[in-house]
């Protein structure tokens, strides 16, 4: 069923034909004229078309008909390309013309040598067809007419002969050459004749075409009305038959209805298709009406109806017309004009015809003058076309449905058009002076009827057809962008004949329950004379290889729905699906087959063996060089791995189970897992609970067949190899074949043997082997001794496999089997069960040692073995791994940050190199949220003491919680402590300090909202006792997280002049106004820091970092401690000069002070900010500008009040806290920074005191006035204080008493004019107890010298004040 060449007809006389039409000819018709026109874009073809010379000469050599070739004697001349020729689409007569003669060659029949029936096309008539003197034949067609008999099946009623000529007429002729109509319709030379039949619709609503004939003329062409055309050549040739039969009777045929249109805009025609009546889409009708109209164009209601025409040619290459139905009236041509009086003579021979063809020259002369009146053309403009300009069209193609053409060009291109949207889009390249035809298959009824839209209408496939006599090959392409389904070696003299039209003269009504016998598409070979049509599969149009293959997909689908259906019984389904597989012919396509029916999961493993084993039996009994080899190893080594499958789950499902022998190799090893089982309760304990999965998802859930075959293959060397695809899939097939040996539940050894008689590597195994062991952790350590004996056994088994351990293996150097189990236990994050693992195999290896040595040796010395060093370090890796693992998955308490649990391995710690330990510590201790002076306590094992100490101070409800919680914390505390005995360098107090230190401004910067990170970050930094660790670790916060956000902030507040507001905060720094204020806090403590650091870097030298000696092959990035080593040195005033700037900032931001920090500083100081503090700057020196000074001092000033002003409470007697507005060392730090900022201290001493007996606060002012050096400006400042506090108690209090207003009348006149003076709203807290204002006053006696100014004033206060206590 592949695509093939089917000759169904033989030319006689075919050297008779060539005689004929040259006979006049002195000598034989020239070769083929070679390209005359040097065009740009040829190239040169020798190479490869002496390639299919080469076929040529073997097909021509290789034909068997004596005969035919000696009546072809000569003809290898390519004469039939200088002929018209032209075939009936009924395949029943062949026209073959040339200048003034033509060849009518019709159907016979004849009987071959062998008996066999067989068509021929003989010599019917030979003649001459031109009337006019000096015309040619230039165009000619064969249309078989359908006959209008009620019992006619579809054969043609009669053939006639369509030919133009150069002169402009059309003729139309019989089979017989007898003339029955001609027409001048256009005085130019007829180029093409083409013609358009009725075509039954394939689907609803498909516009029904017209029939007609298209007639070319180089700038005109003529569509007469194919009715018309049927019903005059009809009653011509009745006419031509009564006149012949000498009867009189005159019938006046009727008109031919035809247009006639004027093609414009185009340079040059060659070529045309009629394409038919379209109607455009609403969407492509309103864009043609804008593109054609403009912008104000109007569109009617409903699409107009327009007839299509296509030409090719030049200027443009392919033009695209449009006439729109009822835009021209069709025109009547009157047939019979000027022959009327001709019907009375009957005398019409065969070969006299119709119009004129008398002997009497005089009535020949009178009808030549008589020429009938030709109408002008109604003009046509062209809608659009494919531009290019040295491209020239030489033909056009249409397809038979009308929507594709094929066009050929000088360039040697055949391109593919899409005709309803004007594009091209395909083209061929290597094809000069190629022909095309177009061939259309309907799918076949049995293909369909399986389907269930077999109601449906057929499909129907479409191929093009090209012959490129160059190369004298004949190709079939699928449309429209299919690939080449066939191509044929046919010679390159041959013509391919494609009609493009069927019978004319049937409609929708006559046409029902025919059958069509036409030819599509033929080849005529000139040398042969044979006449062969191409058949194609419709399967071809699915497919580009042969037709096996598309039955074989559809018995592929089938198979594919079978399997699909889950009502289909068990045993219905397997005889189904081996039928299916075994008529399957392709091996390509039974593979497909065999495998989508081995990767079915409703498939029972049964049926599959049996399914599998037939077809390799069919296989097996066909001749060897039949059998495809993969196709019959692919089930060979099927079968075996489901015998395979087969053979394990009987085993596993056995009841009889192998007694477990005692092993010596094992001693001891109860002692080791007694000493790591309270660290593995403890980790089985902190284990993740279970949750929720899916069933099919549980590691006890069947492993299905088909999973297993998925993951096994056959090798060449007849082993089996697992391929490792995912994890997940790894695990089950592990699961599946070692689980139930490692519970004791089956045979352990025969499994193994069953295993290593398949052929699978040993290696393999061990690694399943080990995967499930680990993945199945939790079920191991519920009875770990009992599995542990399992696993020694079973690695034993394996290691005595051939294939394991290699016999030359020195025990003094790795071995690679043992190396394996070390890479997989080093690699795993399922600590518990890789130390047991490690365990056994340690054992197994020792014993596996000792007995190589004995057998060495024979001696009582115990073997030391490199191997065995190995798993030394290993075990202890492993051991410390599972005690930082349970560590690291103690639950974080309630409300703590949290996060995911880190999972940890010996390759995960190894890699994060010296500092890996410490930085999973710190995230752990980041997660619980143990805050640095916790962790400070829990390291210095002091923890418990205190605790107990907090707990009898507590209520009998709340001791129960609080002994719980205590009791998590304490065994919290007690596996910290272990973690750090086991890693006493990695995880050393200034060790972990550092990477919690890092970890916590880490997570600051992550959240700079949460401004207790980056505090607490800094107390662990001060738990570092090596300065030189402080300074490295400080400098590297300050660079990497603190610098930026700082610098931030302060062009912020330089900016708006005061504190900002939160959104301006959180939109310049990144964070809130309260966690601003707090960061800017924590920036003087870490600047202080590291000032204290540098000054103690001298005076101490550098720690020595080391780590344990299990884990010197640590190797990744380098711990915090030793970044913080490598720091270089800081130079210390300008660290000095960012702490001052960043307490200005923390004291403007706590108590919203209004101030520009750099209108603190100097041009020197501005410019220092912010720069390295490595590199030494030129700092601010000498004495400062008085103006500065003085806005520094009014900054301090107004600091200090804001502090007196937030701790109001004088009655209070709480001490204040530590941090915040109400600290208790804000006065000292401004007086710190008075000194540095060269402002007077005492100056701040003396408003400070002033500002704390206004405030009330007397008990804190007098400590204070102890410091002040001034005290007769201090003296001052308090007289006037305390005469405020008088003229409030005696002239503004609203309960004044009559000893008050006495004590008034006999105060001296002076005191009594000052006291009136005073304001006391300038204190802010007047009300004060008069024993507080008279102690003040006692204090102002002592201060005052005998000689101030003022001191009488105080005394006279002083008695005023007694007078009031006394009263009072």
């Amino acid at each position: 069923m592949s695509c093939s060449l089917f000759e169904f007809c033989r030319l006689q006389e075919f050297k008779t034909v060539r005689d004929f039409l040259f006979r006049n000819e002195k000598s034989e018709p020239v070769e083929e004229k070679s390209q005359t026109e040097d065009n740009e874009l040829s190239w040169d073809t020798s190479d490869w078309e002496s390639a299919w010379e080469g076929g040529d000469k073997k097909e021509e050599e290789s034909t068997s008909d004596k005969k035919v070739a000696d009546d072809a004697g000569g003809q290898g001349e390519p004469w039939l390309q200088d002929c018209v020729v032209s075939l009936s689409p009924c395949a029943d007569l062949l026209v073959v013309a040339r200048e003034q003669k033509a060849a009518f060659l019709s159907a016979k029949w004849r009987t071959d040598d062998s008996g066999r029936e067989e068509m021929t096309l003989g010599v019917s008539w030979t003649g001459t067809l031109s009337t006019e003197e000096g015309e040619c034949v230039s165009s000619t067609i064969c249309i078989p007419l359908a006959s209008q008999k009620r019992s006619s099946t579809g054969r043609p009623d009669w053939t006639c002969v369509v030919v133009g000529f150069t002169s402009g007429y059309v003729r139309f002729y019989t089979e017989s050459g007898v003339l029955l109509l001609a027409q001048l319709l256009h005085e130019d030379p007829v180029l093409r004749l083409k013609c358009r039949t009725y075509e039954i619709p394939r689907h609803p609503g498909v516009t029904e075409q017209h029939e007609e004939l298209s007639i070319l003329y180089p700038a005109a062409m003529v569509t007469i009305d194919g009715f018309s055309l049927f019903q005059s050549l009809r009653a011509c040739r009745n006419q031509v038959a009564r006149a012949a039969a000498a009867g009189n009777d005159v019938i006046q045929p009727p008109p031919l209805a035809y247009k006639k249109w004027g093609l414009q805009e185009m340079d040059t025609i060659v070529d045309h298709s009629s394409v038919g009546i379209m109607t455009l889409c609403v969407f492509d009708q309103m864009k043609n009406a804008s593109i054609l109209g403009g912008f104000n164009a109007s569109v009617k209601g409903s699409p107009p109806a327009m007839s299509q025409y296509v030409t090719v040619g030049s200027g443009p290459y392919t033009g695209f017309y449009y006439a729109i139905e009822g835009s021209s009236q069709p025109l009547l041509s009157h047939v019979a004009m000027a022959v009327a009086s001709k019907l009375t003579s009957a005398l019409f021979s065969a070969a006299s015809g119709w119009l004129g063809w008398n002997k009497n020259k005089n009535e020949e002369e009178a009808l030549q003058k008589q020429k009938p009146k030709v109408e002008p053309a109604t003009p046509l403009s062209i809608r659009f076309g494919l531009p290019d300009s040295r491209r020239h069209g030489e033909s056009i193609c249409l397809s038979p449905c009308n929507t594709l053409a094929g066009v050929t060009d000088d360039f040697g291109r055949v391109t593919l058009l899409d005709l309803a949207r004007g594009i091209a889009i395909r083209m061929w390249k290597g094809y000069r002076d190629a022909q095309l035809g177009w061939l259309q298959v309907p799918e076949e009824r049995s293909e369909r009827d399986l389907s269930p839209s077999a109601s449906l209408p057929r499909r129907h496939a479409l191929f093009l057809v090209i012959y490129a006599p160059r190369r004298g090959i004949l190709e079939v392409w699928a449309m429209q962008q299919g690939p080449r389904v066939g191509a044929f070696t046919v010679g390159k003299h041959c013509r391919l004949l494609y009609a493009g039209y069927r019978l004319m003269g049937v409609n929708s009504v006559t046409s029902q329950g025919w059958q069509l016998h036409t030819q599509q598409v033929c080849l005529l070979d000139p040398i042969t004379g044979a006449l062969r049509t191409v058949n194609i599969p419709f399967h071809l149009a699915l497919s580009d290889k042969k037709s096996e293959r598309a039955k074989d997909m559809h018995l592929v689908k089938k198979l594919t729905t079978l399997l699909r259906s889950r009502d289909t019984e068990l045993d219905i389904l397997e005889s189904e699906a081996r039928s299916i597989l075994l008529d399957i012919k392709h091996p390509a396509v039974k593979k497909q087959a065999l495998e989508s029916l081995l990767s079915n999961k409703n498939t029972p493993v049964s049926c599959l063996v049996n399914i599998t084993r037939a077809l390799d039996d069919t296989l097996k009994r066909q001749e060897p060089e039949e059998v495809d080899t993969g196709l019959l190893q692919l089930c060979s080594s099927q079968l075996k791995l489901l015998q395979l499958y087969t053979d394990i789950q009987q085993l596993h499902s056995a009841t009889d189970v192998e007694e477990s022998a005692e092993n010596d190799s094992l001693e001891g090893i109860e002692e080791e897992l007694s000493r790591v089982a309270p660290t593995l309760q403890r980790y089985a304990q902190f284990t993740p609970r279970p949750s929720v999965s899916f069933a099919q998802d549980s590691p006890d859930s069947p492993l299905p067949a088909q999973a297993f075959l998925s993951q096994l293959e056959c090798t060449e060397d007849e082993e089996v190899k697992v391929i490792r695809r995912s994890e997940t899939e790894w695990n089950q097939l592990g699961n599946f074949l070692f689980w139930s040996c490692l519970c004791g539940k089956s045979p352990l050894h025969k499994v193994c043997y069953t295993l290593q008689q398949a052929g699978i590597s040993p290696q393999q195994l061990l690694s399943l082997l080990l995967s499930v062991w680990l993945h199945r952790e939790k079920e191991v350590l519920q009875k770990p001794e009992e599995n542990v004996r399992n696993l020694h056994r079973l690695l034993v088994a394996l290691s005595n496999m051939k294939g394991a351990v290699e016999e030359s293996w020195d025990p003094q150097s790795i071995s690679p089997w043992w190396q394996q189990v070390r890479t997989t236990c080093v690699q795993s994050h399922n600590a518990a069960a890789a130390l047991l693992a490690a365990l056994v195999t340690h054992r197994a290896a020792k014993a596996s040692i000792t007995s190589r040595a004995d057998s060495k040796f024979q001696s009582e010395w115990e073997a030391v073995s490199l191997e065995l060093e190995q798993w030394v370090v290993c075990v202890r890796q492993l051991e410390d791994v599972l005690v930082l693992q349970t560590l690291l998955l103690v639950p974080p308490p309630p409300g703590a940050t949290g996060g995911a649990t880190v999972q940890c391995s010996i390759k995960t710690l190894l890699e994060g190199g010296t500092g890996g330990i410490a930085d999973s510590v710190s995230k752990w201790v980041f997660r619980q949220d143990i805050s640095p002076e916790r962790l400070k306590e829990i390291l210095q094992k002091r923890g418990n003491k205190e605790a107990d100490d907090n707990v009898e101070q507590r209520d009998e409800e709340e001791r129960h919680e609080k002994e719980k919680n205590q009791e998590d914390t304490d065994r919290t505390a007690e596996l910290l402590l272990a973690l750090c005995q086991r890693f006493p360098h990695s995880l050393s107090p200034d060790f972990l300090f550092a990477h919690c230190c890092w970890e916590y401004v880490v997570q600051w910067n992550k959240d700079p909202e949460e401004g207790r990170y980056l505090c607490w970050s800094v107390e662990h930094l001060k738990m570092v006792s090596s300065p030189h660790i402080q300074q490295g670790v400080c400098t590297m916060m300050w660079s990497t997280f603190i610098v930026k956000r700082l610098s931030a902030a302060t062009f912020l507040m330089e900016k708006v002049g005061k504190a900002p507001k939160d959104r301006l905060c959180r939109r310049d720094v990144g964070m809130g106004d309260k966690a601003m204020t707090s960061f800017l806090g924590c920036c003087v403590q870490l600047l202080n820091i590291l000032m204290e650091a540098d000054s103690a870097v001298e005076e101490v030298s550098a720690p020595e970092l080391s780590i344990e000696e299990a884990w010197s092959g640590a190797e990744g990035p380098a711990s915090i401690a030793e970044l913080a080593l490598e720091q270089r040195g800081v130079h210390y005033p300008l660290v000095q000069h960012h702490c001052l700037l960043a307490s200005l900032l923390h004291a403007a931001m706590t108590f919203s002070v209004k101030v520009k920090p750099f209108s603190l500083f100097d041009s020197k100081g501005k410019n220092a900010f912010f720069r390295d503090l490595t590199t030494i700057q030129l700092m601010p020196s000498g004495d400062m500008d008085p103006g500065l000074v003085s806005v520094r001092q009014e900054f301090l000033l107004r600091v200090l009040t804001g502090w007196v002003q937030a701790i109001d409470d004088p009655s209070s007697s709480t001490p204040l806290p530590s941090s915040g507005p109400k600290a208790e060392w804000w006065p000292s730090l401004c007086l710190e920074l008075g000194s540095l900022l060269q402002v007077n201290p005492d100056i701040l001493r003396r408003h400070l005191v002033c500002e704390l007996y206004s405030q009330g606060l007397d008990l804190r002012a007098e400590e204070v006035m102890l410091e002040v050096e001034d005290k007769d400006v201090l003296g001052s400042q308090l007289l006037v204080l305390t005469g405020q506090r008088l003229s409030y108690s005696l002239l503004h209090s609203q309960n004044q008493t009559q000893a008050a207003m006495e004590l008034l009348a006999r105060l001296p006149p002076t005191l009594c004019t000052w006291l009136k003076a005073m304001d006391p709203h300038e204190l802010r807290c007047p009300l004060i107890p008069l024993p507080q204002t008279s102690r003040l006053v006692g204090r102002l006696i002592e201060i005052l010298p005998e000689n101030h100014a003022q001191y009488s004033l105080a005394l006279h206060l002083l008695e005023a004040v007694e007078v009031l206590t006394t009263e009072d």
